[in-house]
């Protein structure tokens, strides 16, 4: 099991930027496929980007271009840097690791695009 723990979040204006952080405990994240999702108000939960224990990173089309999905297995972190934002990013924003065994979530981090 992960313990995963989001933090970054605020409220920022339009264009503006943000980088999300993700700390895990409990096992190490080298073999885990680690992702960002978010929810947004009235949505469905949605994949914003994920990185593979390979290293392959994969976005949904809204966001290529501006975030970076990056990860510290060393330090078991995984980081969202998020650029040119918009008021559609607006949500909850969760971090996920996963393999076969394992699916765990951390509790969010509200993301605010805003002027």
């Amino acid at each position: 099991q992960v313990q995963l723990v989001e933090s970054g979040g605020g409220l920022v204006e339009p264009g503006g930027s943000l980088r999300l952080s993700c700390a895990a405990s409990g096992s190490f994240i080298s073999f885990l496929t680690m992702s960002w999702y978010r929810r947004a108000p009235g949505k469905q939960r949605e994949l914003v980007a994920a990185t593979t224990s390979g290293g392959r990173t994969n976005y949904d089309d809204s966001v290529k271009g501006r975030f970076t999905i990056s990860r510290d297995n060393a330090k078991k972190m995984v980081y969202l840097q998020m650029n040119s934002l918009k008021p559609e990013d607006t949500a909850v924003y969760y971090c996920n690791a996963r393999n076969s065994v394992i699916n765990d979530w951390g509790q969010g981090t509200q993301v605010t695009v805003s002027s």
